[in-house]
């Protein structure tokens, strides 16, 4: 279990530059979770379509894609998804669970749910304020479903799709983090620069923040101690305390410049750290690349950038820490920083999401599952 570096009040004592070096510091926890089974077989599940530009590729579905045969595309699996006209509506969330063997794609009106197993659709259910991208607590049992850019979060019984819980933050409800103790959600709204963490159990709610801007991506640590933030009209990050509430550091992006995007409307729309914690990668949308930072030095320290085909607006890893996963469909071996292969469907269109999340099989049995957000897997489950 991973304890403060400092306590509360000795590190709100601290002066602005300490607050801001000490933001960086890792909790030295071992990495507890569980290793790979070696017969076991790991695939990449993208959610398309994705935002409404990526239309053109992938067609609609679910793909599923072969990580230990060089990321080949194995097959499509229909998912349910359509607007009245029976057009597919955009695809805004991903996230399963290895407990119950099923996974969950939300799109702008609609979350369904299909089993792992059988690839069926069991339900769809229609959400009167419509749906974001959402989180699931790691016993699978629960769903923070945040409404359109909305007043409040949904909270949904994972097995039904009922809603057992409606939270009201008014600040434009979009992103959500279920940490993996299952003791809070952390809940990011884009008209807000606070960042709420809910009590699963009472369903209290406090903040994080004020940052910058609007918070746009985040991810945490998987001690649950720090977040990493983007914010509207920031190429960079910010840190915060997520026991204190305080924002600790602000890191900019050296040597480049923010420009036009195409979609998302803020330079670094997508945030994820490495599971070990050990490297944070940043998108850049401008400039078509991800940035990667240090993080176990002290303010966190730029290394090096990576160009991508196209403007990148998220990015995820592997459990294990070997892939990063941009948006843009390119695949980084993330030890030697090489894009060592792209996304491509059965037509062999590029397929580019920002929705995808690893899977690790067992026959038709899944025995793990990674998350859509980055998160930090030291320490992960400990309180």
């Amino acid at each position: 279990m991973c304890e403060h570096q400092l306590s509360q009040r000795r590190f709100l004592a601290l002066g602005p530059l300490a607050i801001a070096l000490a933001a960086t510091t890792l909790c030295f926890c071992e990495i507890t979770v569980a290793q790979s089974d070696s017969s076991a077989r790991h695939m990449l599940y993208v959610a398309v379509p994705g935002v409404r530009d990526f239309l053109e590729y992938g067609g609609h579905g679910l793909l599923v894609f072969d990580i230990d045969q060089g990321h080949k595309f194995v097959k499509r699996i229909a998912t349910a998804g359509l607007d009245e006209q029976g057009q597919p509506l955009n695809v805004k969330g991903i996230c399963a669970s290895a407990v119950t063997g099923r996974v969950y794609i939300s799109t702008t009106r609609q979350l369904m749910c299909l089993d792992l197993g059988t690839e069926k659709l069991l339900w769809e259910k229609t959400y009167e304020a419509g749906c974001d991208r959402m989180s699931m607590t790691p016993d699978g049992k629960t769903i923070y479903l945040p409404s359109l850019e909305g007043p409040h979060w949904y909270v949904v019984e994972a097995n039904s799709g009922e809603i057992l819980q409606t939270i009201v933050t008014n600040s434009g409800a979009h992103n959500t983090v279920c940490g993996p103790s299952g003791g809070f959600a952390y809940l990011a709204g884009l008209k807000s620069p606070l960042l709420r963490v809910v009590d699963t159990q009472n369903y209290s709610v406090k903040s994080v923040g004020p940052f910058d801007a609007s918070v746009r991506p985040f991810t945490i640590d998987g001690c649950e101690k720090r977040c990493y933030v983007n914010v509207n009209e920031l190429l960079g990050f910010e840190i915060g305390d997520l026991a204190t509430g305080q924002k600790l550091a602000r890191v900019e992006v050296q040597g480049f410049q923010k420009g036009p995007t195409k979609r998302h409307g803020c330079p670094s729309h997508g945030i994820g750290l490495t599971p070990d914690e050990k490297e944070l990668w940043l998108t850049d949308a401008a400039n078509s690349r991800v940035h990667i930072f240090d993080m176990t030095s002290m303010p966190p320290r730029q290394l090096t950038s990576i160009q991508l085909r196209d403007q990148p607006g998220w990015i995820t890893f592997g459990m294990d820490g070997n892939y990063a996963y941009p948006s843009t469909g390119d695949i980084i071996e993330t030890k030697s920083r090489k894009i060592v292969a792209r996304l491509s469907d059965e037509k062999n269109r590029q397929v580019q999401s920002e929705k995808m999340i690893e899977i690790e099989l067992r026959g038709t049995r899944a025995v793990r599952v990674g998350d859509q957000f980055g998160l930090g897997r030291v320490a992960a489950g400990a309180k």
